[in-house]
């Protein structure tokens, strides 16, 4: 059976739990990181050098990274609907997943560390609002794919670049900041919320 190793608290932690649950996969998970067995082990070490969760063991192989974890899955438990293999369709999503990773979390990093976690390190309130700043830029990125797709991020089904981004989205509306109106967004959000592995996973009360 599939093992995660990591805390369910952890947003990239969730991103393989809600991919597992729109799979249909089998799993077993144990709690590393914050608060539980250390990351800088020794043992998980030996499978992530980076000391950050999540990892996954499938049978005798070992992965970690959110976004590639995410894709293995889908490659690997007949996850076509999500990721289907055409070129131009895969590289649409993968597209979205990139940018979540590359330019959509750098943005909201120190805004939300400092607002919500409470971060001592992050007392700046320049940095705050300029953070804010770029974090709502990003957002209306977002904002305007939504409206040409008018369904879900790479095109009118679900896919797998939802996933890092609907999180990304809930993390949006759980931290106390002033945020510009964007409808399609906020539509896209309760259009993810009929999704029962989203609210498991992601509208689950954890920012």
């Amino acid at each position: 059976m599939l093992k995660i190793l990591g805390r369910s608290s952890s947003i990239n932690v969730r991103k393989v739990l809600w991919a597992c649950a729109e799979l249909g996969i089998e799993y077993q998970r144990e709690d590393w990181g914050n608060g539980f067995k250390s990351t800088h082990s020794p043992e998980f070490l030996a499978l992530n050098p980076n000391a950050m969760v999540p990892v996954i063991q499938d049978e005798d192989f070992v992965l970690w990274e959110s976004n590639t974890i995410i894709r293995y899955l889908a490659r690997a438990y007949r996850g076509e609907s999500l990721y289907p293999a055409a070129p131009k369709i895969r590289a649409g999503i993968d597209r979205w997943i990139d940018w979540q990773a590359a330019d959509l979390n750098p943005a909201w990093s120190y805004v939300f560390s400092a607002l919500v976690r409470h971060n001592p390190e992050h007392p700046d309130p320049e940095r705050i609002k300029a953070a804010a700043a770029s974090w709502a830029d990003k957002m209306s990125i977002l904002e305007g794919q939504l409206k040409a797709t008018g369904a879900f991020v790479a095109g009118p089904a679900f896919t797998l670049a939802d996933i890092p981004i609907g999180l990304s989205v809930n993390r949006w509306f759980s931290t106390p900041l002033q945020r510009p109106d964007l409808p399609a967004v906020s539509a896209y959000y309760e259009r993810l919320s009929l999704r029962p592995a989203f609210i498991a996973h992601g509208r689950n009360g954890q920012p």
